[in-house]
């Protein structure tokens, strides 16, 4: 019965975005306040129907109830109940219902905090995503249903996917939809804007904090399945430029140029072409993303695999949604004209310079990841492009963005001069270059250009308060005071940059880790990168849906016992499948990182690994979100921008016309 209601829940959410979309529309066209009143409870209706269709299936899977088939394919009853939740999502059928409910969410919260919007906006915005939510619904319906019966049912279902059984990953996929989904929203304003013909300062304010929320779920996303593949797969490595790695790279990289443009489109009324195209560009690849993951043309550890009909069914949605923005977009984008003009050397050159270059790594990592697959199609020929491709070709691209970075804040928006500006960094230039010859010293070049980057960052973002500040020009309780009235969108943006300083120097110490693979029986030792590592105990432990080899590692230094690890393998039965359980004991700077391979013979394959700064790889993106989140909080992107009310008409016997005042 519970399945039951879900798929009529599932069937009433689509009717409800289809309605969404007509009635809003149409209103919003006709100017009709009783049309475009409904907005948000139409919203709050789809978003109510879809809960009621996901708790539906997740509580099929709770239960065990494997007359649903996609319970029976992807869950079982001995696996815990934590997973038994998450296998919700850890399938096809059920990601594309999260990725569904995760859009309603998005819509619903347009329409609970789009008061202030005026009301033919807010109705296409709402309607816009209502057609969106249409046809991921439609696709969930016909092609991807979750709640499809399965008559007999099997007395055990075959169990989720091994390698997604970690809590990491269990919670990966709802915060990566936030991040992909939530882009959703500046796509709608987007689209609504060029139905409105209007992109003004207003328009940049309202876009900025959802592009900011999608931007840190995104970023938390990505760090979050870097991790996971660290110490989840046994490789020790943490981005190998998978092609769905990639697929989630592409819109943060064009959302991080969106963030910025949207900031020149508030402050100046410039960019607005330029915003508009990526508010675009970012949810289509986020949309991309979806098809190249459940295609079946990508492999990858992390795709998932489907009929040949979903995916010509998820690729015919992709161009119903890009192909008409792009067409609304190249007739509607000439009217909107820039208000505000600047100077190449300023700060508003600088977003741009920035744009450019985040942009032309999206296009390299794109035409990386589609060429072999292309290739294929066309000529035949199986092609592989893999981190050499892209290591060569991002790395100069990613050196004048890094360089940019810091140089940005401290010129003056609309024109400013480039010499005074190197001028105050020329203390930070100075830490940045001796870093850089320090470790040059010692032969790696890349890592060189890596440390000396990451302090360009870092030491550039402190700059950026401390000027704002006044340190060291006033009294210290004074730039303390003073600090307090710094904005926090600034002291987010601080945070932002050189958070993404800390994660640089994190991938270039990996460019010192050392490895070794060593068999070693029970009462066996080695050394390696300084430290004794003795195999003291190699144990089967059963578990609740596994059984388990454990092995017993200390490390010891000096002779002292510096850590004890435990890595494992573990044996699914049920799947036939091993996986690797690590080992990790971290001090935040270095990695001492264990894995056990083959048991055989009474002894175990032991992969060792000293990994320096790799935590901050991932602590450096948890500070890039942290700062935007700090500056999500900052007043600025909570008011509304004021509307400007129309001029008023000339005096009597000529004279100058009146200000235009704000409303």
């Amino acid at each position: 019965m519970i399945p039951e209601l879900g798929n009529f829940a599932l069937a009433l959410a689509c009717c409800l975005a289809a309605a969404q979309a007509v009635l809003l529309l149409l209103g919003a066209e006709r100017r009709d306040a009783r049309l475009m009143a409904m907005a948000p409870g139409l919203a709050f209706g789809q978003l109510i129907a879809i809960a009621t269709s996901f708790a539906a299936l997740a509580w099929s899977n709770a239960i065990s109830d494997f007359s649903v088939q996609n319970v029976a394919a992807f869950s079982q009853s001995q696996a815990p109940l934590f997973y038994k939740l998450t296998g919700t999502w850890g399938n096809h059928d059920g990601s594309i219902l999260l990725w569904c409910l995760v859009l309603a969410i998005c819509g619903a919260t347009v329409g609970a905090f789009g008061a202030n919007l005026p009301a033919t906006l807010r109705a296409r915005v709402i309607g816009v995503m209502g057609a969106v939510a249409a046809g991921f619904l439609l696709f969930a319906l016909t092609a991807s249903n979750p709640f499809t019966r399965l008559s007999p049912p099997p007395m055990q279902g075959q169990g989720m996917n091994p390698l997604l059984q970690d809590p990491a990953l269990a919670i990966h996929p709802p915060i990566l939809y936030l991040g992909y989904v939530g882009f959703s929203v500046p796509f709608a304003f987007a689209i609504a804007a060029l139905l409105e013909r209007r992109v003004d300062a207003a328009w940049g304010r309202w876009v900025r904090p959802w592009a900011l929320t999608s931007w840190c779920f995104l970023t938390c996303g990505i760090a979050l399945g870097s991790w996971w593949a660290y110490y989840d797969l046994g490789w020790g490595g943490f981005w190998f430029w998978d092609p769905v790695e990639n697929s989630s790279l592409l819109p943060w990289l064009t959302g991080t140029a969106l963030l910025h443009s949207a900031i020149v489109v508030e402050k100046r009324e410039s960019l607005k072409v330029w915003s508009v195209l990526l508010a675009i560009v970012t949810f289509s690849l986020s949309l991309s993303g979806t098809f190249l993951t459940r295609s079946g043309i990508l492999n990858s550890v992390h795709a998932f695999a489907v009929a040949p009909t979903r995916g010509l069914f998820i690729l015919a949605l992709l161009g119903l949604v890009i192909v008409p923005s792009l067409l609304l977009f190249a007739f509607r984008a000439p009217i909107l004209a820039p208000a505000g003009l600047f100077a190449p050397v300023s700060r508003e050159g600088a977003i741009v310079l920035n744009n450019i270059l985040l942009c032309s790594i999206a296009a390299v990592v794109f035409t990386g990841t589609l060429y072999p697959p292309f290739a294929a199609l066309v000529a035949g020929e199986q092609l592989s492009v893999g981190a050499p491709f892209f290591n060569s070709t991002v790395l100069p691209l990613a050196i004048p963005l890094v360089l940019a970075m810091s140089l940005g804040p401290t010129l003056s928006w609309k024109r400013a001069a480039l010499f005074p500006a190197l001028l105050r960094l020329w203390w930070v230039a100075l830490a940045a270059a001796a870093v850089g010859i320090i470790v040059a010293l010692g032969w790696h070049g890349l890592a060189a250009l890596g440390f000396a980057g990451s302090t360009w960052l870092i030491l550039g973002a402190i700059r950026d308060i401390a000027a704002r500040v006044r340190l060291f020009r006033l009294p210290l309780s004074e730039s303390l005071s003073r600090l307090a009235g710094v904005p926090l969108g600034a002291i987010g943006a601080a945070i932002a940059h050189a958070g993404l300083g800390v994660t640089i120097a994190g991938i270039s110490g990996m460019t010192f880790a050392a490895q070794r693979v060593v068999f070693l029986h029970p009462g066996q030792a080695t050394d390696f990168a300084g430290y004794h590592w003795a195999l003291t105990a190699l144990d089967h432990v059963p578990g609740p849906d596994f059984n388990a080899e454990v092995a017993t590692l200390p490390a010891s230094r000096d002779g002292r016992i510096v850590a004890v690890l435990h890595p494992a393998d573990h044996t699914f039965p049920v799947q036939g499948t091993d996986v690797t359980d690590t080992a990790i004991r971290t001090n935040l700077v270095v990695d001492l990182y264990t894995a056990l391979g083959a048991v055989h013979d009474g002894g175990a394959e032991v992969r060792l690994r000293y990994d320096p700064l790799a935590p901050w790889i991932w602590l450096g993106a948890l500070v890039m979100a942290a700062g935007g989140g700090l500056s999500l909080a900052d007043r600025r992107l909570r008011v509304g921008a004021p509307a400007r009310r129309p001029s008023l008409p000339s005096p009597p016997g000529g004279g100058r016309r009146p200000a235009r005042a704000a409303g």
